[in-house]
């Protein structure tokens, strides 16, 4: 039994079986990236739905026909490595990182939404409410920058008030301190009479 989980079939050679998931792993690269960052996001069930698929759908083209315990390792190991190379590649070229993996996609700014930006990443409104309501925000003025990343993650960054806003603000709850403290004090004059 042990023999027939781990006996790699003669039809597959070892460099094929260490090719095919190099090959599928680049195919898939260049794919999301062709395809924009939103697949990296998933932002929603549609889009899971497609990333599981995904894998199911290019299983046979890792490991072939070979249904051994065997094959599975090599074609793992071989994903593994070709990651681990890629990454290590583009930490030591940078031009070449920032071409493959793009650059971030400014959604918001100043509280405006940029709608090319939201059309080009396939994004709607609602999908960016979303991403801002998980993040705390409560509409697109609130924001100052939301960026898409190249990594499908966004980037979302608040408003900060202004020097006259913050002062004002402060003066507003100086004040309340103040009402309070006149209500304790005519609450204790009036319990003294």
């Amino acid at each position: 039994m042990l023999e027939h989980m781990f006996h790699l079939p003669s039809t597959v050679t070892l460099l094929e079986k260490i090719l095919r998931p190099v090959v599928v792993y680049l195919c898939l690269i260049g794919f999301l990236r062709l395809f924009g960052k939103r697949e990296l996001a998933q932002l929603n069930p549609f889009d899971l739905v497609v990333l599981l698929s995904l894998s199911n759908t290019v299983q046979n083209a890792i490991i072939g026909d070979d249904n051994s315990v065997s094959g599975g390792v090599i074609g793992a190991f071989s994903l593994l490595a070709i990651n681990w190379l890629t990454s290590v590649a583009l930490f030591r070229a940078p031009k070449l990182d920032s071409a493959l993996q793009g650059n971030e996609t400014i959604l918001v700014r100043h509280g405006r939404v940029d709608k090319a930006a939201m059309e080009r990443e396939h994004l709607t409104e609602h999908d960016l409410l979303t991403v801002l309501h998980k993040e705390g925000f409560r509409s697109f003025e609130a924001v100052e920058i939301c960026s898409l990343q190249p990594n499908g993650a966004f980037y979302v960054e608040g408003k900060k008030p202004s020097p006259m806003e913050e002062s004002a603000r402060e003066m507003k709850e100086g004040l309340e301190a103040l009402r309070q403290e006149i209500a304790v004090l005519r609450a204790q004059l009036g319990q003294s009479s």
